[in-house]
């Protein structure tokens, strides 16, 4: 009766689609929205079909049902997917017709805010979605449209204030300018950090390749740094970096000091180099050992078989060490707010301190975004350099 079925016509009932179901039905009884006096206080949940009118909610609400049933079906992934796409939709136009109206003499200083119906609603369908791109297959292309298509179209409802009316977007709109520097110093650290691993893990890689003794040494000791919990290794960087600042002239010129950016970009520099040193390695040993004798035949050095063998053979498993740290080192980044690194984790913090929920959702929602974001692209290129079988020697 149960299947998991991805493209065949419809004979039986999909066990995740009823998963999502119930616990959708579940979620639908909870609380959907949150109107509070003020920022900080806890608000008062209000019902997915009372948010608002009959009238403005009954689409919303229809659209959510009528998704999770187009979950159940197994052997339709298609379908799935537009069930999933479905219910998201609903969920937009319940916050759109919602924020207003509960807003409507609140007072000057009310706040109204996604309660967890809808976090638990949005996550469903998310799973459900993805269920279904699992059963569809699409091809990297296809995968980069989709990412496109999603990013375009929730940057189309941002910009045009649809959504304004929640408290996150006024916790944003009142803090524009530090948002933008936030983004900029969290980009800088995740994407920095990333490239100053590579530069250092992958020579070291390829030597540690070469070197079964450096191998047998570097990588327990890097083994060890992952093994180093977050908020101790960013402490430890404090009294090193400075000690650096303080002793080495034109240390602090640059930027070096125990606090700030210098330690939370050699952390995560750290913590990044052992999935490069180690996928470096693994890639590089996936060669068929028949491809590299064939190439020493035919008189090719060492360094021939590393650019023309080793590297296009093992490029997919290298950027999926590259992939590995860019997501890592995007969640990481967030602790360096608490060392005064900046970030997204400087808003997160800031909630935390001030018991404001939305100033840590400020943080945290576009944390998730860009490494979700990132995850996707790094399995697309992944896929791409993947060799296909015709042309693996």
């Amino acid at each position: 009766m149960f299947s998991r079925g991805g493209g065949g016509a419809v004979s039986s009932i999909s066990a995740p689609g009823i998963l999502f179901a119930a616990l959708g039905a579940v979620a639908l009884l909870a609380p959907f929205m949150t109107l509070a006096a003020n920022r900080i206080v806890a608000g008062e949940g209000v019902l997915a079909w009372r948010v608002a009118g009959l009238s403005a909610t009954g689409p919303g609400v229809a659209a959510v049902v009528v998704g999770l049933v187009l979950g159940l079906p197994a052997g339709l992934a298609l379908l799935r997917f537009a069930g999933a796409v479905l219910g998201l939709a609903g969920l937009l136009w319940l916050l759109m017709q919602g924020a207003p109206v509960l807003l409507d003499g609140a007072g000057d200083y009310a706040r109204v805010s996604p309660a967890m119906g809808f976090w638990c609603l949005l996550v469903i369908f998310m799973l459900l979605m993805a269920d279904a791109l699992a059963g569809l297959a699409p091809g990297p292309w296809a995968r980069a449209g989709l990412l496109a298509g999603v990013l375009g179209a929730l940057a189309l409802v941002l910009w045009s204030g649809a959504l304004a009316d929640l408290s996150v977007l006024q916790e944003y709109a009142s803090r524009r300018d530090a948002f933008v520097r936030a983004t900029g110093r969290h980009l800088g650290l995740a994407f920095g950090s990333l490239a100053a691993a590579a530069a250092i893990g992958f020579p070291l890689g390829i030597w540690c390749h070469r070197r079964a003794r450096l191998r047998q040494t570097m990588l327990p000791v890097l083994s060890f740094l992952q093994t180093i919990p977050s908020l101790a290794m960013f402490g430890l960087m404090i009294p090193i970096l400075g000690w650096v600042g303080a002793s080495v002239p034109g240390a602090q010129a640059i930027g070096i000091a125990g606090i700030g950016f210098a330690p939370a970009f050699l952390a995560l520099v750290l913590y990044a180099l052992l999935p490069v040193v180690g996928n470096t390695v693994a890639g590089l040993g996936a060669a068929p050992p028949a491809a590299l004798e064939a190439a020493r035949g035919m008189g090719m050095t060492p360094r021939q078989r590393l650019w023309r063998i080793e590297l296009p053979l093992g490029l997919p498993v290298i950027l999926t060490g590259l992939r590995i740290v860019l997501v890592q080192n995007i969640g990481l980044a967030v602790i360096a707010g608490l060392i005064g690194g900046g970030g997204f984790g400087s808003f997160v913090f800031q909630g935390l301190n001030q018991t404001a929920t939305d100033l840590i959702l400020l943080g945290a929602l576009p944390t998730v975004a860009l490494a979700l974001s990132a995850a996707i692209v790094m399995d697309i290129l992944v896929d791409l350099t993947r060799p296909t079988p015709e042309h693996v020697p």
